[in-house]
């Protein structure tokens, strides 16, 4: 009987539990350069059972993590190595909050959510998803790293695909610790910018921006009371698919409150296809994330042309799909 693709999709966690394992006990990090590590010194230095680990690391032998070197003898790999906390295309942040705990009981309770509609996060937690990380230090840090290595695979798309040169002032709302802001004013040596988001988002801040903060400005604040006033520029990545119409209309008018009329509001978001192919797979897992998560979703090119002119924005231009990520840049402007 041939083998089932579908069999392959429906045991697709236990890949993503083995590389999340693998992240939460530093494993990665407990390797030196390129030499291949025994499952015995790897155990002493995670904390973890030998025999039990040996297991796990052949299971990474197969994801292509590590390459067996011996019987008992393991490196990581170049994928592998982006599971290091300090490797410069880290990503063990995304996975330990993507495959975490919190998102793992979320995603089981989505049977629920198709039948009430009401996203699951709160259920599995006891708190929305922003509640839940500003209460614990660690799952904050984890959280703000997480969308930092996001953003910064995302940023050199985003800088080549729009004219920040045109702007003395650009506003990074929600920006959490400044990385998309950062690498703006790097590429804009002339530009100064404001960092405006929650206090929680804001703690590594001050690091990331150090080489830029004469230009800078940091700025605690909720973007749905108020945002800061006179910028000519006002960036949202990846906020407004975390909400729901209301929630993200009302997002938008506290930006257009606060923008003089030939002030900019670019969104950087994904974008749904209106018809999807099987290359639309990531977006479509996003969109049920959010329905999951947040209660949010992913919007079609109509939904926010929609949604901004609600919100009382035209839409100027729209640039993308850009790599990686397929995000795109929607430039708006005051209407009226």
């Amino acid at each position: 009987m041939p083998r089932s693709p579908l069999m392959d999709l429906a045991f697709g966690f236990m890949p993503a539990q083995i590389i999340y394992v693998a992240a939460e006990t530093g494993l990665a990090d407990a390797f030196t350069g390129d030499e291949p590590r025994s499952s015995a010194e790897l155990a002493k230095e995670t904390g973890t059972d030998a025999p039990s680990l040996h297991r796990l690391l052949r299971g990474l032998t197969g994801l292509g993590v590590v390459e067996q070197r011996g019987p008992d003898l393991f490196a990581l790999t170049a994928e592998g190595r982006r599971l290091r906390a300090d490797a410069p295309d880290s990503i063990r942040s995304l996975i330990m909050l993507f495959c975490g705990p919190e998102v793992w009981r979320t995603w089981g309770d989505m049977a629920e959510t198709l039948r009430t509609g009401e996203y699951a996060w709160k259920r599995a937690t006891g708190r929305t998803p922003f509640e839940f990380f500003a209460s614990d230090a660690e799952l904050s840090a984890t959280f703000n790293r997480a969308m930092a290595e996001h953003t910064r695979d995302v940023a050199p798309g985003v800088i080549a695909a729009h004219d920040f040169g045109r702007y003395a002032t650009v506003a990074d709302l929600g920006g959490g610790d400044g990385t998309l802001l950062a690498a703006i004013l790097r590429a804009e040596p002339g530009l100064c910018g404001v960092l405006f988001d929650l206090p929680a988002g804001l703690t590594a801040a001050p690091g990331t921006l150090e080489d830029v903060a004469d230009r800078t400005e940091i700025v605690p604040g909720d973007f749905f009371e108020s945002v800061p006033e006179g910028a000519d520029a006002y960036v949202l990545k990846s906020v407004i698919h975390d909400w729901h119409d209301e929630k993200a209309a009302a997002i938008l008018r506290t930006c257009r409150a606060a923008m003089r009329p030939d002030a900019r509001l670019l969104i950087l978001e994904q974008v749904m296809p209106e018809m999807l192919r099987p290359e639309s797979a990531g977006i479509v897992r996003n969109d049920l994330n959010m329905l999951v998560s947040t209660g949010g979703r992913e919007r079609t090119e109509a939904e926010f042309r929609d949604l901004l002119d609600g919100a009382g924005f035209s839409v100027v231009s729209l640039a993308g799909p850009l790599p990686p990520s397929a995000y795109h840049v929607i430039e708006a402007k005051p209407a009226g």
